[in-house]
């Protein structure tokens, strides 16, 4: 109970923050004209849409931190640095900066907090494999930071999700951080859920105001540090515990850049291809179930990560049973591409089924293949 109530303020400040500032975005952002444009991923048809809701969630974290905290070098970069990634949002959501300009805002931002705060990995450890070189911890540190705040943007798609995502994430690391001694973390953890779920009723399907890039990748940015202040020091897989937590958003984003990239396309080229839109469109969930499965799928991934910290054997079950699941999801609904199915083509060959794999025989794989070899070699050098 004396827990619960030492805790009970670095959650209901920022929640308290945060929800009655979302209004006042609201409003300004009226007055602004800063709305939502809708491009070839966008699935809502509301008509305008304020869209620097974030606003709300960075002021909230911000002044909770300075109301509840005292400021070290660790918490003062990831201050700065979140501030410098949460204004170059802020930017794009008013002026729609160019993919370069993006980035170097979010670069700027994680040597600002590698730099100011030490947040990097101190060494690195892989099976047998020890790097304690500082260039090298420090450039994995650096791209960590960078691809989880465009993980968690990338996934910012439909209502509700990437800050429900967000608030799933937060509260495993808060967990894990509780079960390491790492008071720290825990109230890091606090103050970021209580700042998302004061947002999250005003956002949740059907939303009123969205967080805009500005809060996404503040959400993601500072994610991203706080999984490196927790694991930093740990010889047990390093990064393996949040890359596990964020499987969701690493692995949609790792399949959209392989995706676009055999189309052709620009990594950053927006589509309907993320994991959310297959879910909604392709299975015809709907918005609202869509969301509530993401959440559930996070959930459990959490759950595994938790579990192989206390059972590593069980926990590992766990994973490759996961990890497994979402192959055949991703091969069956072609995420990557509609004659991408390996682990179901040789399900067919040794079963017989399934039969039509997004309108595509999984022996006309084999078939074609075959068909490849026996082509002219002069007409295959044209």
């Amino acid at each position: 109970m004396n827990l619960v109530r030492g805790a009970f303020p670095y959650f209901i400040v920022p929640f308290l923050i945060s929800l009655l500032l979302v209004p006042l975005a609201k409003r300004i952002g009226w007055k602004l004209g800063l709305y939502a444009v809708e491009n070839q991923r966008t699935v809502h048809h509301e008509g305008r849409m304020v869209r620097i809701g974030g606003v709300a969630i960075y002021l909230a974290f911000m002044l909770s931190l300075a109301i509840l905290w005292e400021a070290d070098s660790t918490l003062n970069g990831i201050m700065v640095g979140g501030s410098i990634v949460f204004l170059g949002g802020l930017i794009d959501d008013a002026v729609d900066l160019a993919p370069k300009k993006k980035l170097a805002f979010q670069c700027i931002g994680a040597l600002a907090a590698m730099w100011i705060g030490q947040l990097y990995l101190q060494d690195f450890h892989i099976l047998s494999l020890d790097i304690s070189n500082r260039v090298i911890t420090f450039l994995i540190s650096f791209i960590w930071i960078i691809g989880i705040t465009n993980a968690i943007n990338l996934i910012d798609g439909l209502d509700g999700l990437s800050s429900g995502i967000c608030s799933i994430v937060a509260c495993t690391i808060g967990l894990l951080g509780f079960f390491m001694g790492r008071r720290d973390i825990c109230i890091l953890c606090l103050i970021l859920v209580g700042s998302i779920l004061g947002f999250l009723p005003y956002n949740f399907y059907p939303a009123s105001i969205f967080m805009g890039d500005c809060g996404a990748q503040f959400m993601g940015f500072t994610l991203a540090c706080i999984s490196l202040l927790g694991f930093k020091t740990t010889a047990l897989i390093t990064l393996g515990m949040p890359i596990l937590v964020l499987f969701i958003p690493i692995s949609d984003t790792l399949i959209a850049i392989i995706r676009r990239r055999l189309k052709g396309q620009r990594f950053d080229q927006a589509d309907r291809g993320h994991l959310h839109h297959v879910l909604m469109f392709k299975l015809k969930l709907g918005h609202k179930r869509t969301v509530l499965t993401l959440y559930a799928v996070t959930a459990l991934f959490a759950l595994a990560a938790i579990l192989t910290f206390f059972r590593p054997k069980a926990g590992l079950v766990m994973i490759l049973v996961l990890i497994f699941s979402f192959e055949i999801f991703v091969e069956y609904t072609g995420m990557i591409n509609p004659r991408f199915h390996p682990l179901l083509s040789l399900c067919f060959r040794l079963t017989g089924h399934p039969r039509m794999l997004n309108g595509v025989d999984p022996a006309d794989t084999h078939n074609r293949e075959e068909a490849e070899k026996e082509k002219d070699p002069v007409q295959e050098n044209r």
